[in-house]
């Protein structure tokens, strides 16, 4: 009888195993960290975008003085944007998602009207210090575009993983597991910024 047990244990032991390793017991929190660290890339960006913009609007100051508002726009956007941080935690609430994009969105707009603004002064156009700069924004905001993307696929990942038979049962009973927000365009986004001289 014994026996019997102890060979009907080596048998439920390797069941058991297929059975608890498809219910997500490891690939939830792996797509999640993933997801995570996604977003982390996708603030980094921000980060080197905001970290450009001092150093473009002194440079735009010499030369278009009388564009104060604009310039002005561009420093109270960069300082909204850089003001709201998200962790990994907040990544699962909408709203605080949509304030983060939101500010984003803002700077970005600001910054489209500062290039513009670059277009009716010829000597910055020219400025090696001002192409550079120009060159390195158009770069960060690609890249930006790559980390969303990014991070939208790992996002979409992990959210299917947490939904999907039988891993939706373990990520319920062993991490409560809750969807993650997608980085989305905030309203009014693929409008171009208006310019007026």
């Amino acid at each position: 009888m014994t026996i019997d047990r102890r060979f009907s244990a080596a048998l439920l032991a390797p069941v058991a195993a297929i059975a608890v390793s498809g219910c997500g017991i490891n690939s939830v929190p792996t797509a999640q960290e993933e997801a995570k660290a996604k977003w982390a890339d996708v603030q980094a960006q921000y980060q080197r975008r905001a970290d450009l913009i001092p150093n473009l609007v002194s440079t735009v100051k010499g030369y278009a003085a009388q564009e104060k508002t604009v310039l002005t726009d561009v420093t109270n956007a960069r300082a909204r944007a850089t003001g709201i941080q998200l962790s990994g935690a907040d990544l699962q609430d909408p709203a605080k998602v949509k304030a983060f994009a939101d500010a984003q969105a803002q700077l970005s707009g600001s910054l489209g009207r500062l290039l513009a603004v670059s277009e009716s002064y010829p000597e910055l156009k020219s400025s090696d210090q001002f192409l550079a700069l120009q060159s390195q924004l158009e770069g960060t905001e690609n890249r930006i575009a790559v980390a969303r993307r990014d991070y939208n696929e790992a996002v979409r990942s992990y959210n299917t993983l947490i939904r999907t038979f039988p891993t939706a049962i373990g990520a319920k009973v062993f991490h409560g597991a809750q969807p993650m927000q997608p980085f989305e365009a905030s309203a009014g986004a693929a409008n171009a910024p208006t310019v007026q001289f």
